[in-house]
């Protein structure tokens, strides 16, 4: 399985932000974009920060899909 955010990037977009916005307006670091730029995962805290900024679900913002690699993330 892997992490995709792209339906958080899709939103971003729909709502008109940037992502320096996302850091302020939701208190996540640029550490925590960076990982979310490379789908790599993140904590569930800052997914909930995520969450309230924007005013949705987690599905709106992460998906799990199915990879061609059985690589574990690390």
């Amino acid at each position: 399985m892997e992490i995709s955010y792209n339906r958080l990037w899709k939103k971003l977009i729909d709502e008109g932000w940037k992502k320096t916005d996302l850091i302020h307006r939701a208190g996540i670091t640029g550490n925590v974009l960076a990982k979310m730029s490379k789908n790599r995962p993140i904590s569930m805290e800052s997914i909930y920060k995520i969450c309230e900024a924007l005013n949705c679900d987690i599905g709106d913002v992460v998906q799990m899909r199915k990879s061609d690699n059985s690589r574990d993330f690390i």
